[in-house]
């Protein structure tokens, strides 16, 4: 059977339509080939009942009733809408009291009705499907709202940064570019006076962010897409390297489908197992990523990243080491 969301999409372009569509035009609109398209078509019509006909006079399909609708049964939402819908209605119910509690209670009584209809299972969705975060960090975020008008306002700030790698604080002027949340934590992507070049701030880490009048330095978009969005993850920059990262026949059949990089390039190997690789400019993200695989993965290359995985790997069994070494005098009965 076909996919649902491809069903979908094609019931979509249909649905309500008083006029006939196309085979051509179906096929640029879901950019699919002939073929394809008519098994969309047969399962529509097989597996769903749908009153799908080609009106010979006008040369195109249609639904075949007075209004040009027919209800497809089940639930007919995509993975990204679903998705979609269950985030929204997380962040309504979480959110603190303030300025948009008026505009948006309209929008979360309308949500939450949709929940409760029976084309979503007469309130069975909130049980049924949860949205968890990854690796949010819980800390207050206490200068966000700082951060965030400074960032629309085009607005300098004065801010006590504290950088976790060497446990310092340090006082920046900074020109906020714009705000990114990524893997369910905020961050501020900011030209530095100091360093003069962008950086990346960690928004719970700014400690303290006092506005000043002058405007912000404003970067062209391309400047910023070309400088923070071109290498691995959110330690962004320039790529420096191209990392070659091999993965074991079993672990690819999950790690394939996984997009690390919109640049990145893969082959599969004869053996079954699976090449992956991507640019990065900062290695930490990455080393990160490639160590929660453990054995199911080698860096062939370059070097220095092989290195310095190497050399987190090493770290990790040398705490194994002591601790067998601290347990070795245990005796039974003792202590």
């Amino acid at each position: 059977m076909s996919k649902p969301d491809d069903l979908y999409r094609l019931h979509r372009l249909l649905d309500g339509r008083r006029s006939t569509i196309s085979r051509q035009t179906l096929m640029e609109k879901l950019e699919i080939s002939r073929s394809k398209l008519t098994r969309l078509i047969t399962d529509l019509r097989n597996k769903f009942g749908a009153p799908l006909i080609f009106d010979a006079v006008y040369g195109g399909y249609r639904y075949d009733t007075t209004d040009g609708h027919h209800p497809l049964p089940g639930l007919w939402l995509t993975s990204a809408e679903l998705h979609a819908l269950f985030t929204l209605d997380h962040l309504l119910k979480n959110l603190q009291p303030g300025l948009l509690d008026q505009v948006l209670a309209p929008i979360h009584t309308r949500i939450d009705a949709l929940l409760q209809t029976e084309h979503l299972g007469s309130g069975e969705a909130h049980k049924r499907v949860r949205i968890l975060p990854m690796a949010s960090r819980t800390k207050d975020i206490r200068h966000f709202q700082s951060v965030a008008e400074a960032v629309l306002q085009r607005k300098r700030l004065i801010i006590q940064y504290h950088n976790r790698e060497r446990d310092q604080t340090s006082e920046r002027e900074i020109s906020p570019q714009r705000l990114t949340h990524y893997r369910d934590n905020w961050y501020l992507d900011a030209w530095c006076h100091q360093k003069k070049s962008l950086r990346i701030f960690a928004v719970e880490c700014i400690r303290q962010a006092t506005a000043l009048g002058k405007p912000a330095k404003t970067l062209p978009d391309t400047t910023l897409n070309r400088q923070l969005s071109s290498a691995y993850g959110i330690f962004a920059g320039q790529p420096i390297a191209t990392a070659t990262l091999r993965f074991t026949s079993h672990r690819a059949r999950w790690v394939a489908d996984e997009i690390w990089h919109p640049k990145q390039q893969s082959r599969w190997l004869e053996d079954g197992r699976y090449e992956l690789s991507v640019p990065y400019s900062h290695d930490t993200e990455l080393i990160m990523d490639i160590l929660k695989y453990g054995p199911d993965v080698e860096v062939i290359a370059p070097d220095a990243l092989k290195e310095a995985v190497k050399i987190q790997l090493d770290a990790a069994v040398s705490q194994y080491q002591r601790g067998d070494s601290a347990c070795s005098g245990f005796e039974p009965g003792r202590g």
